[in-house]
């Protein structure tokens, strides 16, 4: 399982909320997509943060690669203060910590 995490720091948290959904729905449309969530910081709520699970980071990388995700993740200047910050982590099973 590969979480793929897409983060943005914004003038107010609501401005994305739209992108956001977008961004989900059209992951849902992928192979290999498993879920999403999205979160604002309890610190500073002008980050936010979009964390979708896939069964493998070639998942990943082909909706992140499609076009249609790539318009949407652009950053929007009346909403973004900087460009997003887009990555990815493999999930380390438990069972393997020492």
């Amino acid at each position: 399982m590969v979480k793929g995490i897409i983060g943005y720091k914004v003038v107010d948290y609501k401005d994305i909320e739209g992108t956001l959904m977008k961004l989900r729905s059209h992951a849902m449309q992928y192979p290999g997509f498993v879920s999403a969530e999205n979160l604002v910081s309890e610190v500073d709520s002008t980050v936010v943060i979009m964390i979708s699970t896939w069964q493998s980071i070639d998942n990943w990388r082909a909706w992140l690669k499609s076009r249609i995700t790539q318009d949407l993740v652009r950053p929007n200047k009346e909403v973004s203060k900087e460009k997003p910050r887009i990555t990815a982590y493999r999930v380390m099973p438990a069972a393997n910590w020492r």
